[in-house]
């Protein structure tokens, strides 16, 4: 497998489709890094986690996943050695206490699933580290009950809190204090209980100006009477920050001196997480879980493409027991492609142990290697052709090809002439074949298509298609050929049927016609083509149907006909009727406003006003407009 299998048959959709159902950063990463697997009881062990996380959900049961969003970042944290906030040991406990009801969940449910309910046994419990932190931490701050020393402390700052309010609210209800203080309230500015005073009355309290408001208008006062106390609740702030840092790097060191089991608790719950987004998933496209095996044994009975899902086509094949080789023709856009992606995805999602969509009965084969050519390979950067890119990449695929692998090709000899397109695909083919792989290919080419038919290993197959209503049906038949329903679509489309008889002909009997037809020859002296002289914007013209001089108002583009302007009306002329009496450039200088050769002195003046905003201009305007309005009205009502 490769990256172009992976890209061409749609496969990392898939995973990013299995990634948005993860919980965790490890549940995802462990997704983006799933290779499919070429080894049968590890697809079946896949398979089996898939099945049986699946009958879990629909049985309504949940697994309790907890404290996994974050897990990754906080990890890093105290592998970092950095101590956890409060709120981070509480989402870290959450995760311990995760791993634990995990571990439960799956040993009460070992019947449903059995395999999951074995890897919880590796589960490590940490229930002391869990209690602790629960304990010591509520609503995301330390408890009070924490440490001796953290108890003692906060009692000291709620007794001096106390008497710097009682000081505070003295100096409020002091009678002289009123009238300079902008608001009777406390207001803590830098971690200092003050008052706000007056800005004009800043020199008249005693005390410490802590800050001033923007507009100046207010002073925050700390008064005199509080400043110690002020000092000895900071020094036991300072007391009380440094017990909880003492505190909580306790708690996080119980975590650090665990963290190689709790890593290993991190894989499991990440396994978990990885096995049920590929189960949610399965659920969402009510997948069924295939027989598999490694015999190269294909068969698809009403398996749809997962990204088409209820719009896809069903597909059935068989290919491996019978035959090695498959061989799809038909119109283009009839869902030979279709088919090739349908095949490789489905496979290797199989492989990836999601769930398919189809009906019992269906085999998948676990192959080595899966390799696809399909689409255009034009390479600018590399100066290659379709063709060069289609040989370049099977080129690399040959070379890497070993027995039992699965070869798409699509449009296969395709990009070259014919002949040499279809000689060179057949053997191709043959060199897969013999290498013992399974191959299916898509053509056009007769020749491919007799070489599929008479070779005693390869089957054909051909897409439906609708010819009354020239429509494909996406549909694959096995054991026919398709053609390209060129003749029936000519027909259809009315073509001579002189022309597609002939075609049909030369189809089976190659025997073209060649010879030179001498009518061809005889041929009339085409008629000279009259050319007229070129017009421009405000030349002088003598118009000699009606013997009267004009101006040219503009040429037709694209035609021999001009607009002129003769008795202040627009006419519409063809060029043998005018004859060039003087040039717009020899009648009036550079720049001049052509226009208004073509407007009268009053409209002029009209539009004038109007650009300058004249209210007189503006209100006959809309006098014209309303009495055209009442025109209109009246012709309608007499109607």
């Amino acid at each position: 497998m490769n990256q172009e299998t992976y890209s061409k048959t749609q496969f990392n959709v898939i995973k990013e489709k299995l990634m948005t159902y993860s919980i965790s950063y490890y549940g995802k990463e462990r997704i983006k890094n799933l290779q499919p697997s070429s080894n049968l009881a590890v697809v079946k062990k896949r398979l089996q986690e898939t099945a049986e996380a699946k009958a879990l959900l629909e049985a309504n049961l949940h697994v309790p996943f907890m404290g996994l969003n974050n897990i990754e970042h906080l990890t890093k944290q105290v592998e970092k050695g950095f101590i956890l906030e409060p709120n981070e040991l509480v989402s870290y406990a959450d995760f311990l206490r995760s791993s634990r009801l995990i571990r439960s969940f799956m040993e009460k449910n070992q019947f449903i699933a059995p395999l999951l309910s074995k890897y919880s046994e590796s589960l490590q419990l940490f229930s002391e580290i869990e209690n602790e932190i629960y304990q010591t931490i509520r609503n995301n701050q330390v408890e009070n009950d924490a440490s001796r020393e953290l108890r003692k402390v906060r009692r000291a700052i709620q007794e001096c809190e106390k008497e710097i309010e009682m000081k505070l609210n003295a100096f409020l209800r002091n009678t002289q204090n009123k009238p300079k203080i902008q608001e009777a309230i406390v207001v803590k500015k830098n971690d200092r209980f003050t008052i706000p005073i007056k800005a004009t009355y800043k020199n008249q309290i005693p005390g410490s100006i802590i800050e001033a408001s923007s507009k100046g208008t207010t002073v925050f006062v700390e008064p005199a009477t509080v400043a110690k106390l002020n000092d000895k609740l900071y020094q036991l702030k300072m007391e009380e920050a440094t017990e909880i840092y003492q505190i909580l790097s306790t708690l996080t060191g119980l975590i650090a001196e665990q963290m190689v089991l709790i890593q290993s608790n991190i894989e499991v719950v990440a396994q978990y997480d990885m096995i049920f987004a590929k189960a949610k998933y399965s659920r969402e496209i009510n997948g069924i879980e295939p027989k598999i095996n490694q015999d190269g044994i294909v068969k698809f009975v009403n398996v749809k493409h997962t990204l088409l899902g209820e719009n896809a086509v069903p597909l059935n094949l068989s290919l491996g027991q019978e035959y090695r080789g498959l061989t799809i023709t038909g119109p283009n856009a009839g869902g030979k492609t279709v088919v090739l992606k349908t095949v490789g995805l489905i496979t290797l999602q199989t492989m990836l142990g999601v769930q398919i969509i189809a009906d019992s009965g269906t085999n998948i084969a676990i192959f080595d290697q899966i390799f696809v050519d399909i689409g255009d390979q034009q390479s600018i950067e590399n100066a290659l052709s379709t063709f060069s890119g289609h040989m370049h990449n099977i080129s690399e695929i040959l070379a890497k090809t070993k027995r039992n692998s699965l070869i798409l090709l699509d449009e296969i000899g395709s990009g070259t002439e014919p002949n040499e397109g279809a000689a060179l695909a057949i053997a191709i083919m043959e060199a897969f074949y013999k290498k013992g792989s399974i191959i299916i290919t898509t053509t056009h080419y007769g020749e491919i298509k007799r070489f599929s038919e008479e070779h005693e290993d390869f089957l054909t197959a051909a897409m439906a298609f609708d010819s009354e209503n020239l429509m494909p049906k996406y549909q694959l038949i096995l054991g026919e050929t398709g053609e390209s329903n060129a003749f029936w679509i000519a027909n259809k489309m009315n073509l001579d049927k002189q022309v597609v008889k002939q075609a049909q002909y030369y189809l089976h009997n190659r025997h073209y016609s060649t010879k030179k037809e001498e009518k061809l020859y005889k041929i009339k002296k085409a008629k000279e083509q009259t050319i007229f002289p070129k017009y421009t914007k405000g030349d002088r013209i003598f118009w000699t149907e009606k013997k009267k001089i004009g101006l040219v108002y503009e040429p037709i583009e694209m035609t021999d006909d001009v607009v002129i302007y003769v008795d202040n009306e627009k006419v519409t002329v063809h060029k043998r009727q005018l004859k060039l009496d003087r040039s717009a450039k020899e009648l009036y200088p550079l720049n001049y406003d052509l226009d208004s050769l073509f407007e009268n002195y009053q409209d002029r003046k009209k539009i004038r006003d109007l650009e300058r905003g004249s209210k007189k201009a503006h209100k006959k305007l809309r006098k014209e407009m309303q009495a055209r309005k009442i025109e209109r009205e009246t012709e309608d009502t007499s109607r």
